[in-house]
């Protein structure tokens, strides 16, 4: 059963990676791989002297950390609010609104907030009707962090709330009835149950996250991104793309995918010994 799968990831996960050899090239389609020169380290060196790599990495730190952050932070406390609610149908109703976005892809999104944010917009329409100056959301720099980050937050937050409720459900309700017996209110049963118990998760969520910190969502930015944010937008996988397919450089692209792909690795091997050492998360 699991052959299908295994030769499809070989095929197009494994197979592809002997492409890399073209970052130690100057690689050109017509040469084929075989044909082209060697070059070293040209293009790891170009890499780091190139002014707009400095930016490009700074900017994807910054929108991938403020989506971690915030990310493991709403999802948390929406998860506990969740748990207080005690209508069932109510719950469950609000469950499936905030699951919802998760499952829209960002083309469609991307329309949606294209639209809404514009200079016509049902948002700036709204807060010139409020006598609040109209913002430019989606054009100007530092806007436009603000719009990924709560956009993809506002995505993802009731997808991730799963985890968090995953483990609320293994509290033992007889904590809560002994805390009512000790006279704890709702508030106190929170910080001392609830709480604690989410904790571990948290830890193990915020620690794997690590490992996806130069992953910004290049989905999102590349359907939302326009030349006039590149200096504050623009980040490694959306410069790829545009250095290596759109440009030709071929060689230069697959260089700072290569440099992403291991600091990925070794973010991901120092994520998995936290969570390991903090929160006792064991892959196998």
């Amino acid at each position: 059963m699991l052959l299908p799968a295994v030769i499809t990831v070989i095929i197009f996960a494994y197979v592809p990676m002997g492409g890399l050899i073209m970052a130690f090239q100057d690689f050109k389609p017509y040469e084929g791989i075989w044909g082209s020169p060697f070059v070293g380290f040209d293009h790891f060196k170009f890499m780091f002297e190139y002014p707009d790599s400095k930016q490009v990495i700074w900017n994807t730190l910054i929108i991938s950390g403020l989506k971690i952050v915030f990310g493991l932070i709403v999802p948390f406390v929406f998860a506990i609010l969740l748990n207080e609610i005690r209508k069932m149908l109510f719950k469950r109703v609000v469950q499936t609104l905030v699951y919802l976005p998760h499952f829209i892809s960002w083309v469609i999104l991307g329309a949606i907030l294209t639209d809404m944010l514009g200079s016509d917009g049902i948002v700036n329409t709204t807060l010139e009707a409020m006598g609040i100056e109209p913002v430019f959301w989606l054009g100007d720099g530092n806007w436009f962090r603000f719009t990924v980050v709560v956009s993809d937050i506002w995505q993802n937050f009731g997808f991730n709330t799963i985890v968090f409720l995953a483990a609320l459900a293994g509290v033992n309700p007889s904590l809560y009835e002994a805390a009512e017996v000790d006279g704890a209110n709702r508030w106190k049963q929170t910080l001392h149950i609830t709480i604690p118990a989410m904790i571990p998760i948290a830890v193990v969520v915020g620690t794997l996250s690590l490992g996806n910190i130069l992953n910004a969502g290049f989905d999102q930015i590349f359907n939302l991104y326009t030349p006039l944010v590149y200096d504050k937008g623009d980040i490694i996988d959306t410069f790829v793309y545009r250095t290596a397919i759109l440009n030709g450089q071929y060689s230069f692209g697959t260089a700072v995918g290569m440099f992403k792909s291991l600091v990925g690795m070794v973010l991901i091997i120092i994520s998995y010994r936290l969570a390991y050492k903090y929160a006792n998360y064991r892959v196998f």
